[in-house]
């Protein structure tokens, strides 16, 4: 892939200028900048979902590519199409079968030769691509995608309309190995991923034959997958590619930029001793002041060499309050029973008893379909059970932490999402600024944020509730790992009452959690470690 005098700019905001450089074919590539660099920006260049300004990007031959992005709820038409049926659409071959087949048909009727040989170049043109996606054994190779990513039979046979945000990132994901691409670009691809998946992915991936550009926070992921790093400088707006894995390219940067400081140390004594010259002799005599013209001449030729720092990335600044203390118990769950479909002989919930004391920090672990964000949506409200009941102390205050970032009002640009706080514009630009929000940013729809961004926004309003009892469905996916420490901060020293459910165990593990709800048993456990790592094996596969 060449890339060669890249150019992009929104508004004001430079992403990349003047960018050329070539990227080998069939490696492994893992892309890595500050936020707001332009990672994802380049996949969407690639994809020709923008044009850029001006510059080129070409590859030595026609190359299919496939995206997993972020976010993939839109990715997945809302159709009553078996899970299963539409991961075979992943390859086009039943339609270049029908396709190959009008065409015999069309030549029976026909007994002009040329007509007959233009339609037999498109049958070899047809047939060519329909051996490349290999019909004799895709099938076998999609069951072996499914049985690595670990879905269940049961899964196969539900419409694509009744899956969770989580099961439809997983199929997502199936449905864009499957299809065989000659290049894959994938933005985040193991946020939804529990352990022996993500052991699977890697091992997939480190044995695909064909490119594979990769945008993520996991550090283990990228060093297990990636021969190469291509970093994007946001000092400079250019692209440099390292040998290597994350970890050998952190340490060439980490040295780098050592160099660079001590280089910049000696740029400014030797600018502070020019700058001392020229002010003790610009109006001196004749000889002095020609001293002094020199040593400008000199400044200004360091000062057009200067070398540039790069600023350390800013960090969130997070910081949870509870309002007021909450009653000895703020949650009491008394044989709670839920299904969706209430025509169904099982229940997704069953019998769920659970009391939670002021201050407890509870983790939510379970299998496949186990309900754990369901049961989160129960005790907010936003579901209402079949029986049993839930009940709220009297000085109980929600605060909720959606996965899919619900709460959030796409329509509304980010200072109109804290309106309901009752907040003066310099107090809401304030706690946005802590969120490294700023300037012309506040007035950005939520709908155009990236999803780390969208964390960023929702985590902004969870701190304003001031709230005594955090409801937290999934609250690292999308950030950066020093966000994310940022957080498990703050949520260890929290005073009120916690119920998470995670798939992080790092971050969990960190946390101080005392006891663990198994779902679908209903079983409550003391927190142990082996536990969680028990079921991070199988974790997220639904919800």
């Amino acid at each position: 892939m060449n890339i060669k005098n890249l150019s992009l700019s929104f508004g004001i905001e430079t992403i990349f200028e003047e960018v050329t450089i070539q990227l080998p074919e069939g490696k492994k590539i893992g892309i890595v900048g500050a936020n707001g660099v332009g990672k994802t920006t380049l996949f969407r260049l690639l994809l020709k979902q923008i044009e850029p300004d001006h510059g080129s990007i070409t590859f030595s031959k026609k190359t299919r590519i496939s995206w997993l992005p972020q976010v993939i709820t839109d990715e997945i038409p809302e159709i009553e199409l078996s899970v299963f049926d539409y991961l075979l659409t992943g390859r086009p071959i039943q339609k270049l079968e029908r396709q190959i087949t009008k065409l015999y048909e069309e030549m029976s009727g026909i007994e002009d030769s040329k007509e007959v040989n233009r339609l037999l170049k498109k049958v070899e043109s047809l047939q060519g691509e329909l051996e490349y996606y290999e019909p004799y054994r895709a099938e076998e190779e999609l069951l072996k995608l499914i049985s690595g990513m670990q879905v269940e039979d049961s899964l196969l046979d539900l419409p694509l309309s009744k899956l969770s945000g989580g099961q439809k990132s997983k199929i997502a994901f199936i449905r864009l190995l499957y299809s065989k691409p000659e290049m894959i670009l994938l933005d985040e691809p193991t946020n939804h991923l529990d352990q022996s998946t993500k052991d699977f992915v890697i091992e997939y991936l480190k044995n695909y034959v064909g490119s594979v550009l990769v945008i993520s926070h996991d550090v283990s992921f990228l060093d297990q997958v990636v021969s190469h790093i291509l970093y994007l400088d946001k000092r400079t707006h250019q692209m440099e590619l390292f040998l290597g894995n994350f970890e050998q390219f952190e340490r060439i940067r980490k040295e780098r930029e050592l160099r660079l400081e001590k280089e910049a140390s000696m740029q400014q004594k030797e600018r502070e001793h020019l700058q001392r010259i020229i002010d003790k002799y610009i109006h001196g005599n004749e000889k002095k002041a020609k001293i002094a013209k020199d040593r400008q001449k000199k400044l200004a030729r360091l000062e057009k060499n200067a070398v540039v720092i790069e600023k350390k990335q800013k960090t969130a600044s997070i910081n949870l309050h509870q309002g007021r203390e909450s009653t000895a118990f703020p949650l009491k769950i008394e044989n709670l029973c839920f299904k969706y479909d209430k025509s169904a002989k099982r229940n997704l919930l069953y019998k769920i008893n659970l009391e939670i004391p002021r201050g407890e920090k509870f983790l939510i672990v379970g299998e496949n379909g186990a309900g754990k964000s369901t049961l989160l949506k129960l005790i907010i409200g936003y579901l209402i059970p079949d029986s049993g009941t839930i009940v709220l102390g009297p000085k109980t205050d929600i605060g909720y932490y959606a996965q899919e970032h619900e709460l959030l009002d796409l329509e509304k640009n980010l200072l109109e999402n804290l309106e309901e706080f009752d907040l003066t514009e310099r107090e809401a630009r304030g706690v946005l600024g802590k969120f490294l929000f700023q300037g012309d940013e506040l007035y950005k729809k939520a709908s155009v944020l990236s999803p780390g961004e969208r964390s960023r926004l929702a985590l902004a309003k969870l701190t304003l509730q001031k709230a005594n009892l955090l409801i937290l469905d999934e609250p690292t996916n999308h950030l950066d790992p020093e966000t994310q420490k940022i957080i498990a901060k703050n949520l260890r020293s929290f005073p009120g009452t916690m119920i998470l459910v995670s798939h992080n165990p790092e971050f969990v593990d960190y946390l101080g959690i005392e006891r663990t709800l198994i779902l679908p048993e209903g079983r409550l456990d003391y927190y142990q470690k082996e536990i969680v790592q028990k079921y991070q094996k199988i974790n997220n596969k639904n919800d």
